[in-house]
């Protein structure tokens, strides 16, 4: 195994600088880093006034780029976010949901049997036409059963966990979460002390084997060097992508603001708003360095990155394990303002002018089309895509803009196999309400905390189809004031809406839903590689089930 250990910043900026000039005749073709952040809410930044302003690179990096201040998730849950994200597809579209009941978020637990589908074509795969290297570094969630892992759907390299890192669990019911170097989980002895490297170490082959074994997670004090780990990992991959001369796709998806949240020693205790805010402060850190290394190795003005997250903020992981969705309703789990407004940044110096601001409606998957333009490829053609290319927003560009159908664009909100809501313009319609259920509430799960609204918060999945609740986000973005049915607007407006309602129904077909089945032989007993480490765990008999999705 080979590791490369640099000491000190100064020695990697020496690396860095002999490098840069074999890449900046790279052409045209950007490198991309989409940034995915895990539960982070809109309200978490300093630029979207977070009054602790805890947040200074990422403001910067706002202030150097485009704030985009309407921009959404598909799905207020991470598995089915992830799988719009890397498809440009609503979740329907690419089988990221359940028909086990009405309107319920599903996700990848260890004991679902589905995953992505080997009929959707993923990011990656699109942009090797185009001779890009990728690489995922971080969770995936897209189904851990090795026909769905990460090296199967077009990513090079994957350095992370395919599930979220709950635990610890005894191995006798439940095996703890398996972190993968690319398509195997690894380990050596050399683990513990690989762990407390110093923070500009490069490495290859780092080796791990399972979350809260020899990758410690520290549940009582929220100590973890999984952030750290996660940004070293980027880094040495932009480094030799760039000595490559090779452009480079880098899918950054760190977990540490994802109950249980975690931070390293050198951030924890540090943020006024607890741990929670420890774990936003070191990736704020994580996105300062990689930026600056973009510009060290003067390849910035050659790379778009994107910051975002899966979904809203976990209220009911609150006060200490949730962010803030700011003035948003409710949070991660509804199809609230709260729940699926996401924070969004987008920089590229050179192209994107400094410190703009955008009101446009745009949603995680426009990342793929927009993607895919910066790498001039043409979108598959064989399939619906719900993303739309944003650059005529990014740059600037009013007269693209002005025969552009991105402006006026209609936005749908899923829970499930249901459209909730539906944007157009200003304006919100629920055709469905539901938090969580009064069962849940009443154990004192509530996704909107402080927040009930009659007739909105519904406890019961409630459906308002023919007098839909009609909520204006510019004068009412706590979605607190139904408009009345009375009003002359209410009636103008739902006459536009509907008719654009009723063509996406038409018009779509779902496909064969992924995450139905569970079974407990499916989890992670024994990853590949496990053999060589023994580490591989007895797998019980295979005994199917409909997974149980209560909300």
């Amino acid at each position: 195994m080979q590791l490369i250990f640099t000491q000190t910043l100064t020695l990697l900026c020496v690396v860095i600088c002999c490098c840069w000039a074999l890449t900046s005749s790279n052409g045209q073709t950007p490198n991309i880093i989409i940034m995915l952040m895990d539960d982070m809410g809109w309200g978490d930044l300093g630029v979207f006034g977070q009054p602790s302003k805890e947040t200074p690179n990422l403001d910067a990096m706002a202030a150097q780029g485009m704030l985009l201040t309407n921009f959404y998730t598909a799905n207020p849950l991470c598995s089915p976010s992830r799988a719009a994200l890397l498809t440009g597809r609503l979740p329907v579209r690419n089988g990221f949901y359940t028909t086990n009941a009405h309107a319920r978020n599903a996700y990848t637990p260890q004991e679902i049997v589905g995953g992505i589908s080997k009929d959707e074509i993923l990011l990656p795969e699109m942009l090797k036409k185009k001779g890009y290297i990728s690489k995922i570094v971080g969770k995936w969630h897209l189904g851990h059963r090795p026909q769905y892992l990460p090296l199967k759907h077009g990513f090079d390299e994957w350095f992370g966990a395919p599930n979220c890192h709950f635990g610890p669990y005894n191995s006798s019911f439940k095996p703890n979460i398996p972190v993968y170097n690319n398509s195997e989980m690894v380990g050596s002895s050399l683990c513990s002390a690989l762990l407390r490297l110093p923070k500009y170490v490069f490495h290859q082959n780092l080796p791990k084997q399972r979350y809260y074994e020899e990758f410690k997670i520290d549940k009582k004090t929220g100590e973890s060097n999984l952030t750290q780990i996660y940004l070293q990992e980027g880094l040495d991959f932009i480094l030799h992508q760039t000595q490559a001369q090779r452009p480079f796709f880098l899918y950054w998806a760190p977990d540490a603001t994802h109950a249980p949240v975690y931070a390293s020693k050198r951030f924890l205790g540090k943020s006024q708003r607890g741990r929670y805010g420890d774990a936003v402060m070191e990736l704020d850190d994580s996105v300062g360095q990689i930026l600056l290394g973009l510009r060290t190795l003067d390849i910035a003005n050659n790379t778009f990155v994107f910051f975002t997250s899966d979904n809203g903020a976990a209220l009911m992981s609150g006060p200490n394990e949730s962010g803030s969705n700011g003035p948003f309703l409710c949070g991660k789990e509804t199809t609230f303002e709260g729940g699926m407004r996401e924070p969004a940044i987008a920089w590229w110096p050179g192209h994107i002018p400094e410190g703009m601001v955008s009101f446009q409606v745009a949603s995680v998957m426009d990342l793929f089309s927009t993607s895919l333009a910066l790498a001039g490829l043409s979108p598959p053609d064989d399939r619906v895509l719900d993303g739309l290319d944003l650059m005529p927003v990014l740059l600037n560009h009013p007269h693209t803009l002005q025969n552009s159908s991105i402006t006026d664009r209609p936005f749908f909100y899923y829970r499930g196999n249901e459209m909730m809501a539906m944007r157009l313009g200003p304006y919100k319609a629920h055709y469905w309400t539901w938090s969580n259920s009064w069962e849940e509430f009443k154990e004192g799960i509530n996704f909107c905390p402080g927040e009930e609204v009659p007739g909105v918060t519904t406890h019961i999945l409630t459906e308002h189809t023919m007098q839909p609740l009609l909520f204006h986000l510019g004068r009412d973005p706590g979605e607190k004031y139904p408009i009345s049915v009375l009003f002359k607007e209410y009636e103008d407006v739902l006459t536009k809406i509907s008719p654009v309602v009723d063509e996406h129904k038409k018009m779509l077909v779902p496909a064969m839903p992924q995450l139905n089945m569970c079974d407990l032989a499916v989890m992670n007993w024994a990853p590949a590689g496990c053999e060589k480490l023994g580490k591989c765990l007895k797998v019980p008999k295979s005994e199917p089930w409909k997974c149980d999705w209560p909300h």
